[in-house]
């Protein structure tokens, strides 16, 4: 059975899809008390170790792995020095704001896997005409492992959402990488994933975890009810339209489409036939987490964990893509 460590795990979207495709958890990190009890609760077998990956020294990580082999290490590790508009002139890797990224790199020196995943957001693969890529790719290369990177969408994965990921895959024992194929044709939209969910109006509860509509004023609720599934503030009478503010505000998803991106924060985008914005169970549903998984934490917090993770179905085709590219080396080198 092959072995995985989890850097910045989240609420565990990376963690259950390398579960679900077969590979056993070692340790997984991360320092925030809200996704970190999130963690515990849905895998209660995996080994959390709740700190700042800055504190996990050699010799800590050692008394941790004992004598266990570690096929693969996986993360997201926040990258914040870059922007949409750019950062001429600045390296990423100089950047102070990209010291968990160096973070990442020092585990994966200290532990020498056979292969490394990292995810993040896909602005960073043409970053400053792509220099940050390669910049990622050299430090990789400095520690014994060829590298490459690709943009993957969520969409292709059965995952109702249009989620553009930059994925750098790595090994030190073979050149050969692959990243995972699409699945198939069909996609799926935002009402395959979450129509057989009760019905809610807002700041009514459910019996299902996480199934909470969120409490909305009067005024908004009056200009909403006129918004048409897949539309925007266009569709509110002209006397009563917002005419300014948060751009983002008064949408309803397309039923006919898969969503747009999850983030942190979406609760100015309304469901598609009531007038509410989405709840936790619905956003994860949409990040295709079972309903089983339980989300704990302040309600913005569990949006966040939501946002931040990667789909455990992703997760999943990687992981199996992975198996393949392991099996591979293997055999070449029996």
């Amino acid at each position: 059975m092959p072995s995985y460590i989890d850097l910045f795990c989240g609420a565990g979207g990376f963690s259950k899809g390398f579960d679900a495709e077969g590979f056993k958890n070692i340790f997984s990190n991360d320092c925030d008390k809200d996704f970190c009890k999130t963690y515990n609760e849905n895998f209660p077998k995996h080994k959390l170790i709740k700190d700042k990956v800055e504190n996990l020294s050699k010799k800590k990580i050692f008394e941790i792995i004992k004598d266990k082999k570690v096929d693969v290490i996986i993360g997201g590790p926040p990258c914040q020095g870059f922007s949409i508009a750019g950062n001429i002139g600045r390296k990423f890797i100089d950047d102070p704001r990209n010291h968990l990224f160096k973070e990442f790199v020092r585990v994966v020196k200290i532990i020498g896997p056979n292969f490394i995943v990292m995810e993040n957001v896909e602005r960073l693969y043409n970053h400053n005409n792509s220099r940050t890529k390669k910049e990622i790719i050299k430090k990789f290369n400095e520690i014994g492992y060829h590298v490459e990177c690709k943009v993957l969408n969520s969409v292709d994965y059965m995952v109702p959402q249009v989620r553009r990921r930059v994925v750098f895959i790595g090994s030190r024992v073979s050149k050969n990488i692959e990243f995972p194929s699409p699945y198939s044709k069909k996609i799926l939209t935002i009402k395959d994933a979450i129509r057989d969910l009760p019905k809610l109006k807002s700041g009514e509860k459910s019996r299902i975890k996480n199934h909470i509509a969120m409490n909305h004023s009067e005024q908004m609720l009056k200009k909403m009810k006129f918004v048409k599934d897949g539309c925007g503030r266009e569709t509110i009478p002209k006397n009563i339209r917002p005419k300014s503010g948060d751009i983002r505000k008064y949408i309803k998803y397309d039923s006919s489409k898969p969503s747009i991106c999850i983030t942190g924060d979406m609760r100015k985008v309304f469901h598609y036939s009531q007038n509410r914005a989405l709840t936790v169970r619905e956003l994860a549903r949409i990040q295709t987490f079972p309903d089983s998984f339980v989300f704990k934490g302040s309600t913005i917090s569990q949006q966040q964990q939501i946002g931040n993770a990667v789909p455990p179905l992703m997760a999943r085709a990687i992981a199996r893509t992975l198996k393949i590219m392991m099996n591979n080396a293997f055999k070449k080198a029996s």
